[in-house]
């Protein structure tokens, strides 16, 4: 495990997604707890920071603001960060564990993009990934921040099948909070599409890790405020408006 200096009481507080997200997320790893992990995509840094303590991290973010953000957070955990995409991980380098986070719905082809990540990933290791659920919801939100699509479980279990992964479980997470939260974000969204509009998708998708953060009071408050639901997602199984999904590289 890594040696990491700072406690994990002085972290950034997560967004109300990630608040909801984050038990799931460390359920999962705690299951097979790993030794390294791998973020792609890691953002500003807020689950790299609470990875950094569950084993020996490594993340990379291809945006520059949210690259430094990151190295900063990251890095007082006792973490690394590279700037770039996967391309910049050291040749050879494999993990127990490689995750990305909201970042598989900004890839025009995914299926081979899976793949192609999973090369970095041990024999018997594992890939994690976190979406948002379901096409029907796909909205201007989604279009703001440089999604081409939404997923459903079976969708994204024959994603991770096609692929070659084994043993694929997935987990729905948000209601019934994220679907209100869709909505407040759909409509901020509509009326701004005129900004966004004309801007690149890749453009887009590289400021979406910067979409929505907060820090401080107003963190901790919806932290707080989430408590209570962080369990619904096991007594409403099929509902949701993110999804987790996790399969293991075959040995």
């Amino acid at each position: 495990m890594p040696q990491n200096p700072a406690s994990t009481t002085h972290m950034t507080p997560l967004t109300i997604f990630g608040s909801l997200r984050w038990p799931i997320v460390r359920r999962v790893i705690e299951e097979q707890p790993p030794r390294t992990i791998l973020e792609l995509g890691c953002g500003v840094g807020t689950f790299g920071e609470r990875m950094a303590h569950l084993g020996t991290y490594v993340g990379v973010e291809p945006d520059e603001t949210s690259f430094h953000i990151a190295r900063e957070r990251i890095g007082a955990q006792g973490g690394q960060v590279l700037h770039g995409d996967q391309s910049v991980v050291p040749d050879g380098s494999t993990f127990d564990l490689v995750c990305a986070f909201e970042v598989i719905e900004h890839i025009e082809d995914d299926a081979e993009q899976v793949k192609d990540w999973l090369q970095l990933v041990n024999p018997g290791g594992r890939i994690m990934f976190s979406v948002p659920a379901f096409q029907h919801r796909f909205g201007p939100f989604d279009e703001s921040v440089g999604h081409y699509r939404r997923y459903s479980p079976e969708q994204m279990r024959a994603l991770l099948a096609g692929a070659g992964l084994a043993n694929i479980q997935t987990y729905l997470y948000g209601w019934p909070l994220g679907n209100a939260l869709d909505v407040i974000r759909n409509r901020s969204a509509a009326s701004k599409q005129a900004e966004f509009g004309d801007t690149p998708i890749e453009q887009r998708t590289h400021s979406s890790g910067r979409t929505l953060r907060f820090n401080g009071a107003f963190g901790t408050v919806a932290q707080a405020a989430t408590f209570p639901l962080r369990s619904l997602y096991r007594l409403t199984p099929n509902r949701g408006t993110g999804l987790v999904a996790v399969g293991q590289k075959p040995r």
